[in-house]
């Protein structure tokens, strides 16, 4: 994993998607709930007012939101192809969470796949900035 360099200092975003997920777990918005409230707790993370939520009629499937100081937890599900994409965005460092452990445990996830990334806050570049070049006479 290429680590950030920036200048003043970098988030940190896990994008996760889980496959072959029990499609009641992913309608149960107690369930749901359970996972925001998990990841708040377990990180450190701070709510600014309540989760939204929304369970579209003809699948089931919910899309929740919750905005934090930090930035923001998001989950989309799709019972039909039994699967959950979540986003977890933070501005500051984290330590890592077991989503894989949680995801197979609370889910039932057959496959997950978690990916995260250094979110710098300044362009690498201005932290490498080459001295000036002079012409030769």
């Amino acid at each position: 994993m290429r680590q950030a360099t920036a200048v003043g200092g970098s988030g940190q975003e896990w994008i996760v998607e889980a496959y072959g997920c029990d499609p009641a777990g992913l309608i149960d918005l107690t369930k749901l709930r359970g996972l925001f409230a998990d990841l708040v707790r377990a990180l450190a993370l701070r709510p600014v007012g309540d989760a939204i939520w929304h369970q579209f009629p003809h699948t089931g499937g919910v899309t929740g939101l919750w905005l934090l100081a930090e930035s923001h937890l998001a989950c989309h599900t799709f019972p039909e192809h039994q699967s959950i994409c979540l986003n977890v965005f933070c501005c500051h460092p984290r330590p890592d969470w077991d989503f894989c452990g949680y995801f197979e445990r609370e889910f039932g996830a057959s496959v997950v796949n978690v990916r995260r990334m250094e979110r710098p806050y300044a362009d690498e570049r201005e932290s490498r900035q080459l001295p000036k070049l002079r012409r030769a006479n």
